[in-house]
Formats: structure tokens, sequence, C-alpha cells
């Protein structure tokens, strides 16, 4: 048996215009690498690629009784990011209720699978123990960029793994989590905030985004919109500077030499 240990921090990084327009052409030098305050030597950035590689995503479609009255809409915002994919970019759907169950395979399809319309929203959250289960299905993928994308009302109640066991999963394999919060649509405000907190967290920790909507055509529009981001991306990757194994969560900062982007 081989072990090797790998200490790469992968940084995919999203640059645009004050117009909100993705920004192409950018080199290597044109980004400066922050850690805990620290600057990163360009020489420590091991590795630089721009939006052109592509990606794998997972799906995380949530199913449980509590989105009974939104299901309808969370699997027309599906369909619109799976339209939204370049040809060379693959995703999976996992629907999670009391479980979490593959639907559809990796493919470059843009089409949710019949078995999807078929589903009926019931049973409790697990959402957590889905996140972990995206994580587990990337990590067997050859693409250097990696997503999950989560649909969900944000409050997990019959999960194995914690919260911070699915960030760290996540983390693990590379993969950046985009979070719609599915219980602005309607609900207690209370709740909402609740969910709005837990799916905000997935998505900072890891770097990813995380959209409020109101549903209709506005949720609609933020998966499109997702996929547009993953589509336009550059990835640096570089050996961190603090050798500690300790543990910590460390502040990362990506600078662009142009103060207009």
């Amino acid at each position: 048996m081989v072990r090797v240990n790998t200490d790469l921090v992968v940084l995919n990084v999203t640059v645009t215009n004050k117009a909100g327009e993705y920004v192409p052409g950018l080199k290597r030098t044109d980004f400066t690498v922050f850690e805990d305050g620290k600057q990163v030597a360009p020489e420590m950035i091991s590795s630089f690629s721009v939006h052109e590689s592509p990606f794998a995503s997972v799906v995380l479609l949530d199913t449980s009784g509590s989105m009974e009255s939104r299901l309808t809409l969370a699997r027309s915002a599906a369909i619109r990011f799976l339209d939204r994919l370049r040809e060379e970019d693959v995703a999976a759907v996992y629907r999670f209720d009391s479980k979490v169950a593959q639907v559809q395979e990796f493919s470059t399809g843009r089409d949710l699978a019949p078995m999807v319309y078929g589903v009926k929203a019931y049973g409790l959250t697990t959402l957590n123990d889905a996140i972990v289960e995206a994580a587990k299905a990337l990590a067997d993928r050859p693409e250097k960029r990696k997503a999950i994308i989560v649909l969900s009302d944000g409050i997990d109640n019959h999960s194995k793994a914690s919260s911070d066991k699915a960030v760290e999963s996540a983390l693990a394999v590379g993969a950046t989590i985009y979070a719609v919060d599915m219980s602005a649509t309607e609900g207690s405000v209370s709740r909402n905030q609740q969910s709005a907190g837990i799916l905000k967290s997935f998505a900072e920790k890891s770097g990813g985004r995380f959209v409020a909507t109101p549903g209709g055509p506005a949720l609609r529009d933020a998966f499109a919109n997702i996929a547009d981001e993953l589509g336009h991306q550059y990835t640096l990757a570089y050996r961190p500077l603090n050798q500690t194994r300790d543990g910590k969560w460390h502040k990362l900062d990506v600078k662009i030499s142009r103060e207009d982007l």
C-alpha cells in the first residue's frame, strides 16, 4: 500500500467587473493569495487554470415532508441548472428525505430522469448526510472542479452526520457548496432565518454562494446563474504556509491586480 499525503489548497475564483460580467483572459500574475493575512509567494502557487476545465456537480433535491408545496418549483429550478451546463460538464442528482438516494447518475444529459417526477415529498430531512454522500460521489470523479448544489428549506432533523462533518466532507474533495434557500418561499420568519443560517454557513465555509429567493422565475434564474458562474472560474492551487495540523479554519483572501475587478 502506498500512502500519499497532500496539503494542496484548491481555490476556485470567480472574477467580475463592475457590471457583474465575467472577466476572461487573466493571468496567474493578476492574482495574489493571502492566508491569515500573509501573502503566499508566487512560487508557492503550484497550478493555475482558466475556466475551460470541466466540472462535476451533484444536485441535492430536498424531498422531505416540509417541501411538499415547493417540490414542483424545486424540480423546475434543477432543470434550469442542468440546461445551462456546458457540453463537457457532468451532473448527478440525489434526493434526500429520511434517507439519501441517487436518482440520476453523472451524465452530460440535460433532462431530469423520469423517476424524479414521480417523487413525493414525505419524511424527515437528512441534509447533512446528503452532503456527505455527494462528497463521496465526487471523490471518484476525475474533474478538478467540483460543486454541490443544495435545494432545501435547510432544517436538518434526521442526519447521522453533523453539519461540521458535512462541510469537512465537501472540503476534503475540493467541492464548493452552492445553497438555495427554499424556505424563503413561505413559512414562519423564525424558521426561515434558521434555514437561511444553516445554508449560508455551508456556502460560506466552502467558498460557495448562498441564494435567498422568493421562488418563481427568481429561483430558476438563481440556478441558471450558478451554472454560469461554474463555467467562468479560475482555479489556483498552492501549498499552505501554516503547516500546523490543528484542525482550525484559516482565512483566505484572493486579490486581483486590477482595481476595476
